[in-house]
């Protein structure tokens, strides 16, 4: 077993490999929850877990899982599985992403982290292909072997009343059928709803998200008309529907999670929301807990209630198929892995093989495997979803046809125009811990997220503080204008750069915000994501704007009947000092989402994932 390693702290450029380290760091971090005889509950950061006197199975997992895990690592404490067990073992989930699992453990390190209770012994991605492609990438005994233990299907979810206007539930529905929509000139108005303005998809980020990954390959198959041994040829014949396809998306991001929150929000705010979304790629169970009230799939703390949101998702299972997260469990082959861990961690992949695990199962929205296990009252058209669906299983391609859908994920994705608002004001001069400023970590985070970009996506950088203009106005100086990055990321790296030596005075955080969006509003296009991505460490302090008058300016172009390029808002929640509530209320008014960088040691984090929307 190799030793715990002291944190290494990075003064000069993060690589992409680090983000994906750091990554896994935060989310492992800030969103632990114990099972077994501990209850539930959210880990404080550093802490780790406490010690019982078993031995410590950490099993990293999906978000959508945790909840689950608990449940069954509690139930593993009574089954024969344990009592087999020399001794006691407490099985705890942490919540890591499949992608970012996945890049970490192809990296060749330690897991990132001081706190060895965090070292998974187990890891459960939401999908096979995850295990296929470390063992592909780095070896077969690092992932060792995985079996499925419960499984999910990948649908479209849509608020209810934009599936009934479609046929749904006696009409079947086709990707095809949504991308002809997509392409369709009068959007919603080709069925009658004008109202409702563009067909808008949400799909996630396939290099993280396994929804995200299972949609493009299920773009393919519609594309091939098949529904079996899909091959890179067939993959690159798609391009050019998929291309059409991802038109209509509305941004990308790492989870459904955001997605499904900020869905949820308009709706209970009376919109439907209608005018931010009109379908969802997402995996069942995730729909099932947003009808339930959990939008985010989070870890649900004793005592909490949930409230159903006003109108629930449906599932819609496309006619030509579905590809299923299959959910596989696995013991490591990482150093790390003690043998009395090892044996823990074989102990409980076999419980949940087993009958009484299964029954847990469809009390949190997965299918069992064991089909004599009952799916019980939420697998019903109350909740939105049809048990007897889907009626054709799309299954897994081999890796080298995943790799090449990913590849062409990447040349197909719609083109984004995003300006980066970065404020320079004075606190920014403050350490965040790790021996960088604020201002080190804004700009390492905007530089370690250019190589994202393609040549012909639009990016524009402006920081903002008092004592400055520019042709942009006044409190706004001009790094990049917004154009097309082309061969510019070195020129624009530099330029970046040169933020440490500017002047650094007060916050008008809403002057600049409502300056950038009337420059993005007068450029959008409808054939891209127009976004303004917002970091900003304080409150505002010096604009002539209030919030309100912002907000009611801002946000028009995201209501029904809006904008058919609305600009979205991303604020970036920098130090402990930043605004929240304000940015929260600029996102929501925009249909945009806040990320919380409040540790800002995680500032390189939050921006990875902010880009990943773009």
């Amino acid at each position: 077993m190799s030793a715990p390693r002291t944190a290494r702290r990075f003064l000069g450029r993060r690589t992409p490999a680090v983000i994906a380290m750091s990554a896994i760091v935060a989310l492992t971090l800030s969103a632990c929850s114990f099972g077994g005889d501990d209850g539930g509950g959210t880990n404080g950061e550093g802490q780790g877990f406490p010690d019982d006197g078993c031995t410590h199975v950490t099993i990293a997992t999906s978000s959508e899982k945790v909840n689950m895990l608990d449940a069954l690592a509690t139930a593993f404490k009574d089954s024969p599985e344990h009592k087999k067990l020399g001794t006691c073992a407490t099985v705890r989930p942490i919540n890591v992403s499949s992608g970012n699992a996945a890049r970490y453990l192809t990296s060749g390190d330690d897991w990132p982290s001081d706190d060895r209770d965090l070292w998974p012994t187990l890891w459960s991605p939401a999908s096979t292909v995850w295990t296929d492609r470390v063992a592909a990438a780095a070896s077969a005994n690092l992932v060792g072997d995985p079996k499925s233990f419960t499984r999910t299907p990948v649908v479209f979810g849509m608020p209810e009343p934009m599936a009934k206007a479609l046929g749904w539930p006696n009409t079947p529905i086709s990707i095809t059928d949504l991308s002809k929509l997509c392409q369709d000139p009068d959007g919603w108005g080709s069925v009658g709803k004008d109202i409702w303005g563009a067909f808008k998809i949400s799909k996630t980020n396939p290099n993280t998200s396994t929804t995200g990954l299972s949609t493009i390959l299920m773009q393919s198959y519609e594309a091939s008309g098949k529904s079996a041994d899909l091959t890179s040829a067939d993959v690159d014949a798609a391009a050019d529907f998929s291309r059409v396809f991802e038109e209509c998306v509305i941004h990308y991001g790492d989870t459904t999670g955001n997605v499904l929150s900020t869905l949820y929000d308009e709706t209970q705010n009376g919109s439907n929301g209608s005018a931010y979304v009109s379908a969802v790629a997402l995996e069942e169970t995730s729909l099932l807990n947003y009808n339930q009230g959990n939008p985010d799939s989070h870890t649900v703390q004793p005592g909490e209630t949930l409230v159903p949101p006003k109108t629930k998702l449906v599932a819609v299972y496309p006619t030509g198929g579905s590809m299923w997260s299959d959910n596989p469990v696995t013991v490591l082959g990482a150093d790390w892995v003690t043998p009395e861990q090892r044996t823990a961690g074989e102990a409980f992949a076999a419980f949940l093989q087993t009958t009484e695990a299964q029954k847990i199962l469809p009390t949190y929205g997965f299918r069992p495997l064991d089909e004599s296990v009952p799916l019980g009252k939420l697998f019903t058209a109350n909740y939105g979803v049809d048990p007897d669906q889907p009626a054709v299983t799309l299954p897994k391609p081999d890796v080298d046809v995943i790799s090449t859908a990913i590849d062409q994920w990447t040349q197909v994705r719609k083109p984004s125009s995003v300006l980066e608002l970065i404020d320079i004001s004075g606190s920014m001069d403050d350490p965040i811990g790790d021996g960088r400023s604020r201002l080190d970590g804004a700009i390492q985070g905007a530089q370690t997220t250019l190589d994202h970009f393609r040549p012909t996506d639009e990016v524009g950088v402006w920081a903002f503080t008092t004592g400055i203009s520019s042709d942009a106005g006044d409190g706004i100086q001009v790094l990049r204008d917004v154009t097309a990055l082309g061969a510019d990321g070195e020129k624009l790296d530099s330029s970046l750069d040169d933020l440490h030596y500017a002047q650094r005075n007060g916050t008008p955080l809403y002057d600049a915000i409502l300056t950038a969006y009337e420059a993005m509003s007068k450029r959008a296009e409808p054939g891209r994501i127009n976004a303004i991505v917002v970091l900003s460490d304080g409150e505002d302090t010096d604009s002539t704007t209030s919030l309100d008058s912002l907000i009611a300016k801002i946000g028009k172009s995201t209501k029904e009947g809006g904008s058919d390029a609305p600009v979205r808002i991303f604020p970036i929640a920098y130090g402990e000092g930043a605004d929240t509530s304000a940015l929260q209320r600029i996102a929501d008014a925009t249909g945009g989402q806040l990320f919380d960088a409040s540790n800002a040691e995680r500032i390189d984090l939050v921006f990875a994932s902010v880009i990943n929307n773009f």
